[in-house]
């Protein structure tokens, strides 16, 4: 055995012997001196531990202390009733402590055996009961924890073992503090039990077998019997006041007396209350004005102090915060993350940022988020994040839309107003501050809010800041989807379709198209609004026909024959589609035009012919609008795509469809021509 485990051994074995055997006083001082300093010790072990398994022998160390004590109660009531003498440190409490009155000292010694017994160890019997039935209760879950984590690889089988571990000697250490408890209890009750006994057998050996009087026999072995208990129960408070430590602190971290100063200092306002407080009862009459107005003065200054001190840390965090971040940028690795390029960026100048603050009540975010919805359904496509920051270069009420670091569109709003249009197109009839709607350039006017209900009698379409910018923002996501669409974006895209219909994808990508082919494919679909939904039948077309052609911009055209209805249904919802056709030599014209080389397909007309087509395209255009109906551009298929590339700068918004992609129930007429 060990040093330690034969000092231990030697110990238990002292204290059962100590009950037996006679001590002489001077051994019993030493012992009683021993106790209380003991006590103490594990007093301040219990308020320096950082968390209660690190004091994990303390319920075995309850048990030996209360034996311990126990034993000296023995010893001293022995030499009490033998000698009516138990040396000087019983002497001294009975004594000192309490001026040699015996009532006091009774009074005394009750009042620390109740605080004891009634307060500390219920307490803390209570809270080591709960403490064991809760850690008992959350095993199983902290064990599912542990494999959860085991098996995402986030911790090792070393580290598994040690954690289950620490969960095993948790509950065993609360179950033994349950019992534990129990010592102290007993401990409290048997004090009073030993002291009534002293006494009764003081009295009773004085007067029957030393023959002194009642009152002397009182004042003698009382008076020692109070020291007796006095020198007991102290040591007893101290480790009782240990264990409710102990079971108190599992819900803080560190020593006590750190986690005591740093969390009471938390708050110097509170402190400055406090002074507030003591000085308004130093002012009352009939108070003591000298303790309140220096607790006040105290309080006040420690309020004040700490308060310079919390700002001093504050700003020195500011500044270490800020020298990381310098380092940050110095770093030469921090030079990439410049490179990258958000694919959609809103940038707003200051008066503009509450709409996207959530705090003062914005809703620009949810309306994004929204926005990125729509477009999946509209277009099935997944519109990538959408960043939004504030500018200090814009005007306060400006804001800018960026695709790919570029700006795509900007305009300006009034953050307390109301956006006015008219659905008819006619004049807005109430007071406001004329404007263009910036999404679509109608005219329209800001109003403020007390007029909203006025425009909306009226029959005006009245919409808020936020609407303006979301409305705005997926117009310009919808014209620029064909850029957002990129490889990544396909890729995730057929991921998802191989989770269902994986034959067809591993047919045809990468064995017969590459992911570029079926990219761009997509995104000519997308330049010319057609939604790319339905993926299955433009997989299914791409596989069809790609064994005779990999030109993408012939695969886009069968596609978009393979998805009339959903063109049909896009374009002209209606069933009437009231077209523009184009005129024969027109069409001989473009066919004739068309050079086919090894970079692609051009078109060799001379500009001022071209000029003269998309005059009469415009004429048409205009009277076609005039009659209140959504013009169509209709030609034959074999120059659909040429005709569109002719107007697809000047006229962008303008859909130019081919006869094999109108539903055959469509009733079509004409109702203009393109001549040059």
């Amino acid at each position: 055995m060990k040093s330690y485990d034969v000092a231990v051994a030697f110990f238990v074995v002292l204290v059962i012997v100590m009950m037996v055997i006679p001590l002489p006083s001077g051994l019993l001082d030493i012992l009683l001196s021993f106790n209380i300093t003991f006590s103490l010790v594990i007093l301040l072990v219990a308020m320096n531990t950082e968390k209660p398994l690190s004091f994990s022998i303390f319920p075995s160390l309850l048990l030996m202390a209360t034996l311990f004590r126990l034993a000296l109660n023995i010893s001293s009531t022995r030499l009490i009733l033998l000698e009516g003498y138990a040396g000087q440190v019983i002497e001294a409490f009975g004594n000192f402590v309490v001026k040699g009155n015996v009532l006091v000292g009774f009074i005394i010694f009750l009042i620390i055996v109740i605080i004891q017994f009634m307060v500390i160890t219920r307490g803390a019997e209570r809270v080591a009961e709960v403490a064991a039935r809760f850690t008992l209760d959350a095993m199983p879950g902290k064990q599912m924890s542990i494999d959860a984590d085991l098996n995402s690889g986030l911790i090792t089988e070393a580290e598994a073992r040690q954690r289950r571990m620490e969960i095993q000697l948790e509950a065993d250490f609360y179950g033994a503090m349950d019992g534990a408890s129990k010592f102290v209890k007993g401990d409290a009750i048997a004090g009073i039990i030993i002291t009534a006994i002293n006494i009764i057998g003081g009295l009773i050996t004085g007067m029957v077998f030393q023959g002194l009087d009642a009152m002397t026999a009182l004042n003698r072995y009382v008076l020692l019997t109070v020291g007796d208990g006095l020198v007991s129960q102290i040591p007893a408070l101290l480790v009782s006041t240990a264990t409710g430590i102990i079971v108190t602190k599992a819900a803080s971290e560190g020593n006590m007396g750190e986690g005591l100063i740093k969390q009471l200092t938390s708050y110097p306002k509170i402190l400055l209350i406090a002074a507030g407080v003591l000085a308004f009862f130093a002012v009352i009459p009939g108070l003591p004005h000298i303790p309140f107005l220096a607790l006040a003065g105290i309080f006040g200054y420690m309020g004040l102090s700490i308060q310079r001190i919390s700002q001093r840390e504050n700003l020195k965090e500011q500044e270490m915060r800020k020298e990381k971040e310098l380092e940050e940028i110095r770093k030469p690795e921090n030079i990439l993350s410049l490179l990258q390029v958000d694919p959609i960026e809103v940038e707003f100048g200051y008066n503009i940022i509450p709409l996207a603050d959530v705090n003062q009540g914005g809703d620009l975010l949810d309306r994004v988020i929204m926005i990125r919805r729509q477009c999946a359904l509209d277009l099935g496509m997944i519109v990538p994040m959408v960043r939004l920051r504030d500018n200090i270069q814009l005007k306060p009420n400006e804001y800018v839309i960026k695709i790919k670091g570029v700006e795509a569109a900007r305009g300006e709003l009034k953050v307390d107003h109301y956006l006015v249009m008219n659905p008819t197109g006619g004049p807005i009839e109430i007071d406001g501050i004329d404007t263009r709607e910036p999404a679509f350039g109608l005219p329209a006017k800001w109003i403020t809010s007390d007029k909203k209900e006025k425009a909306e009698i009226l029959g005006y379409t009245v919409v808020d800041s936020s609407s303006v910018i979301a409305t705005h923002l997926t117009e310009i996501i919808k014209a620029y989807a064909h850029e957002l669409i990129g490889r990544q974006e396909v890729k995730n895209i057929l991921d998802n379709i191989k989770e269902q219909y994986p034959s067809l994808v591993e047919e045809l990508v990468p064995k017969v198209l590459t992911l570029g082919e079926i990219q761009k494919v997509l995104s000519n679909l997308l330049r010319e609004n057609v939604p790319i939904r339905d993926m299955v039948t433009i997989l299914e077309t791409l596989g069809d026909y790609s064994n005779i052609t990999k030109d993408t911009d012939v695969l886009t055209e069968y596609v978009r024959q393979r998805l009339k209805r959903v063109i049909t249904s896009r374009f002209i919802p209606d069933k009437k589609a009231h077209v523009i056709t184009l005129d024969k030599n027109v069409e001989e014209l473009i066919s004739n035009s068309v050079t086919q080389t090894e970079n692609g397909v051009y078109i060799s007309i001379d500009p001022a012919t071209v000029q003269k087509m998309i005059s009469s395209l415009i004429d048409n255009i205009n009277q076609v609008t005039r009659r209140g109906m959504q013009p169509i551009v209709l030609t034959n298929p074999l120059v659909r795509r040429h005709f569109r590339k002719i107007i697809e700068t000047s006229l962008p918004h303008i859909p130019v469809l081919s006869y094999g992609e109108i539903d055959p129930n469509v009733e079509v007429r004409s109702v203009g021509t393109v001549k040059v």
